[in-house]
């Protein structure tokens, strides 16, 4: 899966930065565990509408809250919540904790609609796993926009709703 991913940018040359690291499972992990990597970090999430008929991956700042009743209503998806792991295997073909961007390489059908917020998509690149939580890639955010589009995945630029974070 990740030989394949690695063969499709460098067949269309997209470039970017490679970073092994251990395991992460957070934003925090990453934080505590990886380099210093050139590039924005990112929590990424994949949501389903109600009925179960929308797909939605979601990037945003990694110290963004999303307001997932808030993010409904705009995207007019009805009853928007996090999918199953079942879900993501089925549809990004991924584990929990490595949900990325470049998962939408896996979608061959298109059935998964992207959406990057737009604060994090003003970024020079975007930091993304490679399918993996093992190693995070720094992708341009030029080169980023070419891989979204070359996999049938043109994404949806917006100001995803968040909020507050409260103090621990």
């Amino acid at each position: 899966m990740t030989d394949a991913l690695y063969a499709f940018l460098d067949q269309h040359t997209l470039a970017y930065q490679r970073f092994d690291h251990p395991p992460v499972y957070t934003c925090e992990e990453a934080r505590a565990l990886c380099p210093d990597m050139p590039g924005a970090e990112t929590k990424n999430l994949f949501l389903c509408d109600g009925k179960g008929n929308r797909h939605l991956l979601v990037a945003v700042p990694a110290d963004a809250s999303v307001d997932i009743k808030t993010l409904s209503q705009l995207l007019d998806a009805k009853g928007l919540r996090f999918a199953s792991p079942e879900r993501l295997q089925r549809y990004l073909g991924l584990e929990p904790g490595s949900v990325t961007l470049l998962a939408a390489i896996n979608d061959r059908d298109s059935a998964v609609e992207v959406v990057i917020d737009a604060a994090l998509w003003q970024a020079d690149a975007i930091l993304c796993h490679p399918l993996v939580n093992t190693a995070t890639l720094a992708v341009p955010r030029a080169e980023l926009a070419r891989f979204l589009e070359l996999t049938g995945h043109p994404p949806k630029v917006l100001a995803v709703p968040t909020r507050p974070v409260l103090p621990a």
